[in-house]
């Protein structure tokens, strides 16, 4: 049997320059001939490829038309499965280190169209006002309508510094917006930290990468140093954080869990799509073990007072996050109904320099608890008044995208209470104001006001 290289993703989706990122791990390549192949269905198949070859108004290679046959035989099946050509398999790699070039915008499939999961912070995305829900209908002068999810990735990648034109249809406005946008080499800074308060310490994830755990680590010995002394209470801001690298969400997970805990395990079909990772230095640091950055973190780290920020872009990693540190009653997970992402993707080689991207297990929280189509619901149900009362289009989740993965535990499938019955942002002489984006972190930013409102309380009840 042939030994191939299996990277289990867990971030939202294709972006433009790839912002998902691999867990890698060796498996052996399966006997799938053994199964007894469809003898009918390969026969119409090869009667229409037959009929192409020779009917079709135009000639077509034989290349394209398996390449298309792949693609289809994937994106029916889910929303994440997909074919990564060439091209798109290295975007793939390369978009693990946290740098790629592109635009920076989280993306699916839906009516032929391609729908805006998420604008990655600090990207030209981001900056342009590109918003969750948005329905791009055309890339400079080329429709979207008849392309694939992966032929529209293509477009919208290119040189840094070259431009392109997006169309759009957006909810509530009477006609298609027209936004030009310059491609970009995108660096994401993964974790941000400051001190918010004297005693209090803000740490915003942006994305799971390669060195997360790390530069989290060195996040926390800064506060700690800038406040001379133990924290007295700590922000974990996970909100619009797409995902990424699964031992990345181990590592932040660990860093605050006991020992051993359970992280999160998955269930597949096959023995290698199931796992239990744990908070243990083999899980979280790819063989480097001796090298244990969490290792030198005071022991104040796991008991201070923890609260966990999401919304409905927090998805795959950061609910894994979020999901242990609730069910071990380490953290008060705050804010928002959360993406609902809970499926992992392979990575699985097809030898030729391309790959397919194979949905294969689902992932669960410590209490055994199926993210898929549902989310995290927080303890505590805190709206962003920039969003509060929004339509539900700009409130995108798993469970919206076409052909997604059920949940498997609940026969019912409905999700969770999601709080879209918030009251509506606040109005003037009449007239609802125009919602203002939140800047996470800032001294407006609501949410972040209310988790070290709730911080404070507790440091007073402890006190007494």
């Amino acid at each position: 049997m042939r030994v191939l290289e299996k990277a289990g993703l867990v971030g939202l989706g294709l972006v433009m320059g790839v912002a998902v990122s691999l867990h890698f791990a060796a498996f052996a390549d399966k006997e799938t001939l053994a199964t007894p192949l469809p003898i009918e269905e390969l026969r119409a198949f090869s009667e229409v490829f037959g009929r192409i070859k020779s009917d079709y108004v135009e000639p077509v290679t034989d290349k394209k038309l398996i390449d298309e046959a792949i693609n289809g035989m994937l994106s029916g099946l889910d929303p994440h499965s997909a074919y990564l050509d060439t091209e798109a398999f290295k975007e793939l790699q390369v978009g693990t280190q946290g740098k790629f070039g592109g635009l920076g915008i989280e993306v699916g499939m839906e009516d032929g169209l391609v729908k805006v999961i998420s604008p990655i912070e600090d990207t030209p995305a981001f900056h342009a006002g590109i918003k969750s829900g948005d329905l791009i209908i055309k890339l400079d002068d080329t429709l979207v309508k008849g392309l694939t999810l992966n032929e529209a990735v293509k477009r919208m990648r290119g040189k840094p510094g070259t431009k392109i034109v997006l169309t759009i249809i957006r909810k509530d406005e009477p006609k298609p917006l027209t936004i030009s946008l310059v491609r970009a080499v995108i660096k994401v800074q993964s974790v941000k930290s400051k001190l918010v308060d004297p005693g209090y310490g803000f740490i915003r994830i942006t994305q799971f990468q390669e060195q997360t755990g790390e530069n989290l680590a060195t996040a926390l010995e800064t506060l700690i140093k800038q406040n001379k002394e133990p924290l007295k209470g700590l922000v974990l801001d996970l909100r619009n954080d797409p995902g990424g690298l699964l031992n990345g969400a181990v590592s932040v997970s660990a860093a605050f869990l006991a020992q051993d805990a359970l992280v999160v395990y998955t269930e597949g079909r096959t023995d290698d799509a199931k796992m239990r990772l744990t908070a243990s230095p083999e899980n979280y640091l790819r063989g480097n073990i001796k090298n244990d950055y969490l290792k030198s973190l005071p022991d104040s780290v796991k008991s201070v007072p923890l609260v966990v920020l999401v919304n409905g872009g927090s998805a795959s990693a950061s609910e894994i996050v979020a999901g242990a540190l609730q069910d071990h009653k380490r953290a008060v997970i705050m804010g928002t109904q959360t993406f609902g992402k809970g499926s992992v993707q392979s990575i699985l080689p097809l030898g030729n320099h391309t790959a397919i991207k194979l949905t294969t297990a689902r992932y669960y929280t410590p209490g055994g608890r199926s993210i898929q189509a549902k989310g995290i619901v927080p303890d505590i149900l805190v709206e962003d008044p920039a969003t509060a009362g929004q339509d539900n289009t700009f409130r995108l989740r798993e469970a919206d995208l076409d052909k997604h993965l059920l949940n498997g535990q609940s026969p019912e499938e409905k999700p969770a209470d999601t709080g879209k019955d918030a009251p509506a942002a606040p109005t003037t002489n009449g007239n609802t104001a125009k919602p203002v984006p939140t800047e996470f972190g800032s001294k407006n930013d609501y949410q972040l006001n209310q988790a070290l409102n709730l911080l404070k309380g507790m440091q007073i009840l402890q006190g007494k």
